[in-house]
């Protein structure tokens, strides 16, 4: 069963955060994982939590099992080490729901 995640970020270097998306997605691709929706977003008008988020996003994956794999890949961690945990002060899990 497909997995679909909604997550909230804060994106504090958009051109680190960038160089991330173009590192990671050829190792997302590989798992048959996607970006389904993309949002810069200005004002948070509610929150369940105190984190910051001016970016919002649904990540994809066919299973869980292929979820799991991407994010403990060496090469991703290593691509998340270089650039997201610089440009990415907060991560928010919204949602994870089976489509």
């Amino acid at each position: 069963m497909a997995i679909e995640t909604l997550v909230g970020l804060q994106v504090v270097d958009e051109v680190g955060y960038q160089s991330y998306r173009d590192e990671m997605m050829p190792i997302l691709e590989c798992y048959g994982g996607g970006f389904g929706y993309d949002f810069k977003i200005s004002e948070v008008l509610k929150s369940k939590t105190q984190s910051p988020i001016n970016r919002v996003f649904t990540i994809s994956f066919p299973d869980h099992e292929s979820k799991n794999a991407f994010f403990s890949n060496a090469e991703y961690l290593t691509v998340r080490q270089r650039h997201f945990e610089k440009s990415v002060t907060d991560t928010t899990i919204i949602a994870t729901y089976a489509k």
